[in-house]
Order: C-alpha cells, then sequence, then structure tokens
C-alpha cells in the first residue's frame, strides 16, 4: 500500500494519496484546489489517480476534487447521508453508511459520522494483501488529534439557525462508534493546529483510537451528553466570514481552475488606471516594512500561514483586487488564494515607492509610551484579538472589537478620543492599522508588541 499525507499549512489542512502498488490504481481524499501536487506524486510512484473521495462539504477550503477528475477522469465519491438538504449537486457516485469502495487490493468502508456535518463520513481503510482488519481511519473533521469537529459552523458560517445543539447531539452518538474501533487503528484526519474547525486541534497529524480515548478532551466526558454538548459549543473561535461560500460553492456546479494561474506584474501606469478607479489593494509586505511606508487605502494582510484565513474575512467573491509582494511570492500567493476560491486577481506590484503615490506611515508604539496612554478618559482601548482570547485575559479598560469583523463595526471606534489597538503580538493589529487607516481614522495608534509584550512588561514589575 502507499500512502502519502499532503498538509496545507496556510490552512492546517489534510488531504490523502493512497494507492494499490500492485494495481497502480490511488485515491484522493480531500483535494485541496491546486491539484498538481496529487498528479505529481503519482507520476512519481506510479500510480493512476482512479478514484476521488471527501469525506463532507467543507467549509474552510474549496475542494479540488472536480478540477482533479476533470485532470485525470477519475470516478468521484461522494456522502448521500445527511437527508435532501445536504446532498451534493453535481454528478458523483453516491455512498451511504457500510458502503465499500475498491481501489485495487484496497478497500475503503464508509461510516457515517455525523456532527460536525449532518453528511460527514469517515474511511476505514483495509490492505487486504497484509491483513483482513482495517489499518486506520480517515476521519476528515470528525475526530482531530485532540478534538472533535465543531457542530456550530453551520449555523455562525452559513445562517442555519438551531443545526447546532442538533449537530452536537449527533456527535455525541457518533464518537460512540468511534469509540467501539480497535484501539490499534491509526486516525488520520483532515486539520491539524491552527485550523479554525475545532478549539484544541494538535500539532501531531495523526494518532490511535486508543489514544485519543484516552488524552482526547471529547472521550472524558462521554458519559453526560449534556455536559458533553455545552463544553462542544463552548470557547469555539469566530468562524472566517468566507466559510458560507465554501459552504456554497463545494456543493453546487462552478468554474474549474486545473492549473495555478500566471497573473501579470502591473506597470505603473496599469496601477494607477486601476487604483484610480477604486480596486483594493492587499499589501503582503512584512508589517514593519507596511508601516515604514503604505499606499494609502491598501490593507495590509502579510503573506504567511494566516494569507487566506484574512484575505478570506476581508475579501469579498466579486471584487477584483491587487497585490503588494515580491516577484517570488506571486505564485504561492496565488495557490493559497485559490485554495479558498479567490481568483479575481487583476495584478500585482513589487515597488510602492516607484508610483508617484504619497505614502503614509503607521504609527506604532512600544509598551513604555503604550502605558502613558492608560486610564485616560482621551483613549479608547482596543483589543482585536478573538472573543475568547479577549474573555480569557485583557488589559482593563479595553473595548473589544475583533479585527475580523472590524469593517462591519466602524461605528464602535471613536472619531474624537485617540485610539490604541492591539492584538496578542503585532500581525493582526497591524491589519486594523490598515482597515483604520482605509476608513478615514487619523487618531490610531498601533501597540504592535501587543498582550505578549504587555504580560512580559508586567511580570518584570
Amino acid at each position: 500500500m502507499f500512502f502519502q499525507h499532503v498538509y496545507d499549512k496556510s490552512l492546517a489542512q489534510g488531504s490523502y494519496v493512497i494507492g494499490c502498488q500492485a494495481t497502480g490504481e490511488a485515491i484522493v481524499i480531500d483535494a485541496k484546489r491546486d491539484i498538481d501536487v496529487y498528479l505529481e506524486i503519482a507520476t512519481q510512484n506510479n500510480l493512476r489517480i482512479t478514484h476521488i473521495a471527501e469525506t463532507h462539504i467543507h467549509a474552510d477550503f474549496l475542494c479540488g476534487s472536480r478540477e482533479l477528475s476533470a485532470a485525470t477522469g477519475a470516478t468521484i465519491y461522494l456522502s448521500d447521508e445527511g437527508g435532501e438538504d445536504w446532498q451534493y449537486q453535481f454528478p458523483h457516485n453516491g455512498l451511504s453508511d457500510g458502503d465499500l469502495i475498491r481501489v485495487g487490493n484496497l478497500t475503503l468502508e464508509v461510516m457515517h459520522t455525523p456532527g460536525h456535518t449532518p453528511e460527514s463520513i469517515s474511511f476505514l481503510l483495509t490492505d487486504h494483501p497484509a491483513t483482513g482488519k482495517p489499518a486506520m481511519v480517515l476521519t476528515g473533521d470528525f475526530v482531530f488529534v485532540g478534538d472533535v469537529g465543531r457542530p456550530d459552523l453551520l449555523e455562525k458560517a452559513a445562517g442555519l439557525i438551531g443545526t447546532k445543539e442538533t449537530g452536537a447531539k449527533q456527535m455525541y452518538q457518533s464518537l460512540k462508534k468511534f469509540a467501539a474501533l480497535p484501539e490499534y487503528l491509526q486516525v488520520w484526519s483532515g486539520h491539524g493546529a491552527g485550523s479554525a474547525c475545532g478549539k484544541a486541534l494538535g500539532a501531531v497529524h495523526s494518532s490511535t483510537v486508543g489514544y485519543e480515548k484516552i488524552r482526547n478532551w471529547a472521550f472524558q466526558h462521554d458519559d453526560n451528553e449534556q455536559e458533553f454538548t455545552d463544553l462542544l459549543l463552548a470557547d469555539q473561535p469566530e468562524p472566517p466570514k468566507y466559510f458560507a461560500m465554501m459552504k456554497h460553492l463545494n456543493r453546487v456546479n462552478r468554474p474549474l481552475l486545473v492549473a495555478v494561474p500566471k497573473h501579470q506584474k502591473l506597470s505603473g501606469a496599469q496601477f494607477l488606471n486601476a487604483y484610480t478607479n477604486g480596486l483594493k489593494i492587499i499589501d503582503t509586505r512584512d508589517k514593519v516594512d507596511f508601516a515604514r511606508g503604505f499606499i494609502p487605502g491598501s490593507l495590509n494582510i502579510q503573506g504567511n500561514n494566516s494569507f487566506s484565513t484574512w484575505t478570506g474575512w476581508l475579501l469579498n467573491y466579486q471584487e477584483q483586487f491587487m497585490l503588494v509582494c515580491d516577484d517570488h511570492q506571486i505564485e504561492d500567493l496565488t495557490r493559497k488564494l485559490m485554495r479558498i476560491g479567490l481568483d479575481n486577481i487583476y495584478g500585482y506590484i513589487s515597488d510602492v515607492n516607484d508610483l508617484g503615490i504619497e505614502l503614509q506611515k503607521a504609527d506604532v508604539i512600544v509598551v513604555d509610551e503604550f502605558k502613558t496612554h492608560l486610564n485616560n478618559e482621551n483613549v479608547q482601548l482596543i483589543d482585536v484579538r478573538g472573543v475568547t482570547e479577549y474573555e480569557a485575559g485583557h488589559i482593563e479598560g479595553a473595548d473589544h472589537v475583533f479585527v475580523g469583523t472590524l469593517p462591519d463595526h466602524l461605528d464602535k471606534i471613536s472619531k474624537d478620543k485617540q485610539v490604541i489597538i492591539h492584538c496578542q503580538a503585532g500581525d493582526r493589529s497591524a491589519i486594523a492599522y490598515s482597515i483604520l487607516a482605509k476608513n478615514g481614522f487619523k487618531n490610531v495608534k498601533n501597540f504592535s508588541g501587543g498582550m505578549k509584550e504587555w504580560l512580559a512588561a508586567e511580570g518584570e514589575e
């Protein structure tokens, strides 16, 4: 048997290539949209991608199953569980609890595991030349290392009111099915630490059924359904705004993108014309470089592993936009954007200094100056971290406005007082500063050191 875990750090998302080396057939599970990695793996290992499957209708990335099928001719296998409201609306081979997918001498048995979503399925993988017993279970967003899938996304991200309690009860029952599996089974899930699909995901990519039963918090409360439900629904992170669009696009017919597009480097004239016409600018430079000089109206979303998430929060799927990035970054950033369906890139520039535009500078302060503004009625302190972070501990007097929803809550920011923003360590407050600057707020300072620097300074006193 061939087995390879493909991990995308930008979305903390795992997909799988599993093949029968005797017949050369292979299946890809939960493919990301830039499919060249799977084609390369197959070629290097003398495999043909003949089967494609998904564990559920994903909310956090645009699944590449249809792109991969278009490129290879492989058959797509998807869940038909969950009822009529949870059916995929494009051609596929439907799967129900107990069905088998045969890939050469391998079988994947379908186990319906609702909770995270009603149609969620897991796959029990058996390598028959080795043994008649399963070797691993691929759980998607059902069971993670150290956590289980959140059932509130359908309500919070897609607006389906009343689904989270039902999902929590389904999860409770599904976990009993998981707990009854052989303890030696390897567990491979769809996400790792950093994903918004849970609240306590581990950084290790695989586990076993037995180990999860003794270390995963969910199995320590499996004798009390109400206690489990309350804990499952509590303190979940804010689901990014783009999740609702992913739920839709992963279910319906949509345009396919079978290759990573190449975007043009804009001339100064092209950029200035687009800028004059109001195209949004995403400046992907480091927050320090951005602060030293940025194009008025541009948003600072650094091109790191969180780039996809924050662009998904702050861009919509109708508007064109431009990037500020280096030449060597454009392919990586394009991949990160296409993984969540943000394809409307007009082009990019690399140097903001050659445009003839007067650049703005961010007002960044350190902890000593920050302290001089505390307990001042003419100062508004804004904490832009997540709500669970804020509730776990914040600077006295700080108001809370989460950076992802800041554009919708500008009325909470004073235009009369000195505004000081902060997050944990400066990345999110850099985004927030650029949002406020774009929206005409002039009297803003960014305490970039954030809670990390604040707590360190408090500990020294």
